[in-house]
């Protein structure tokens, strides 16, 4: 693929730092950046890149304000502060759920609806997310506000799933505190189910407003194959899903294993979790609200212990009781997803201290333009080495 036109928010948004780069360009220095991690563990495989590196992430997230003469804008926090940049489309974004974020600003002024102004400390709408099933074409749209109360909401509804038939659901997300995270606790459904449904791996999977979904749903299903060969499962295992989102890992892991228990802390996300399974006749597979190293620590004073761990942990990687916890239930397989390679190598320093072998080190370009690399491991275990 040929170098692609220099994004003009690229300065300003700091998302793609590898604009202007052609894309095998992207491939190898993200290659050599894992090579210089993980070499020293085991041999690392060529990384898997994308078929289509443009357009790709299934959900969009857009801030709101006012510039200084008064007008609604939308776009992008600029790095390290909270000065919005005014993006209409993105280069790496969902063009449909781009948009909508628009059509949502010009319909603003149109019905009355004020966005929130931090200068001045009034005002209504925050942000918008919109999430877009890869396979179905499903749409989501969140509105994140700071009251549950939206006027001309009847109207709005209206005017945008008329422009937008595909909008399966709407709904209104209240977050009165202001800091990094973008959604707060309440989730009000202005319109549809609250929840949208895409097809992932030959499954269908439902998908609520703050539960994690991967947002490159192509690149996706080359990971999950991925994991899911490095866990050599043959029907007589029990496989722990530790931090198992909306439990699409553990799902098509369940169909090669005797039984999948999942473990997730977010709420909303086991709630879905549940639903998929019996949404896919999945009937070896149990999910838990809860954190996975208190989850296995029980399994250890149960007496139970799982055969194969897929670990799947949020950007600062697992923590040390989780890690403490899989030493001594010494699973046979290990396979750690990360999305940060740095406290991955963190964490592979402490499962080999601890009797595991790093076998395999896989990495998949999930996040095209940008410096990001997702990347899958797997470890296996030396009986008579593991310890803590």
């Amino acid at each position: 693929m040929k170098n692609i036109p220099v994004c003009p928010h690229a300065k300003l948004c700091g998302g793609c730092q590898y604009q202007g780069l052609a894309y095998a360009e992207q491939l190898a220095k993200k290659q050599a950046q894992a090579e210089a991690l993980f070499s020293s563990f085991a041999p690392v495989s060529p990384i898997l890149g994308a078929d289509e590196p443009l357009h790709y992430r299934n959900k969009v997230h857009a801030a709101f304000g006012c510039d200084r003469q008064r007008r609604i804008i939308s776009g992008v926090y600029q790095p390290g502060s909270h000065a919005i940049v005014p993006v209409d489309d993105c280069l790496i974004e969902d063009e449909t759920a781009d948009r909508i974020v628009c059509a949502i600003r010009a319909l603003l002024p149109k019905l009355k609806i004020p966005v929130y102004d931090e200068r001045r400390g009034g005002g209504w709408l925050r942000h918008v997310l919109v999430r877009r099933g890869f396979a179905t074409g499903e749409l989501m749209v969140v509105l994140v506000a700071v009251s549950p109360v939206m006027k001309n909401q009847k109207a709005f509804l209206s005017e945008l799933r008329a422009a937008f038939p595909a909008i399966r659901t709407v709904v209104l997300n209240v977050n009165e505190r202001f800091g990094p995270v973008v959604l707060g606790p309440k989730n009000k459904v202005l319109y549809g189910d609250g929840y949208i449904e895409d097809i992932l791996c030959g499954l269908r999977f439902r998908i609520s407003p703050s539960a994690f979904y991967q947002i490159n749903s192509a690149q996706c299903e080359k990971l999950y194959a991925k994991a899911i060969e490095f866990a050599g499962l043959t029907g007589t295992e029990t496989v722990l899903d530790a931090y198992c989102g909306v439990g699409t890992i553990g799902l098509c892991a369940a169909a090669q294993a005797k039984q999948v228990i999942g473990v997730e802390l977010n709420r909303e996300a086991v709630r879905d979790a549940i639903a998929n399974a019996r949404l896919n006749g999945v009937k070896n597979a149990w999910f838990a609200a809860g954190d996975a190293g208190a989850y296995m620590e029980g399994m250890l004073r149960e007496g139970r212990r799982p055969d194969v761990v897929l670990m799947d942990p949020p950007r600062a990687g697992s923590e040390r009781r989780f890690l403490d916890a899989l030493i001594r239930c010494a699973p046979s397989r290990v396979v750690y997803v990360s999305c940060a390679p740095e406290t991955l190598r963190r964490d592979l320093e402490i499962l080999t201290r601890g009797g595991y072998r790093v076998e395999a080190v896989q990495p998949v370009d999930m996040f095209p333009y940008t410096e990001h690399i997702e990347t899958v491991v797997r470890l296996t275990a030396d009986g008579k080495k593991l310890h803590l």
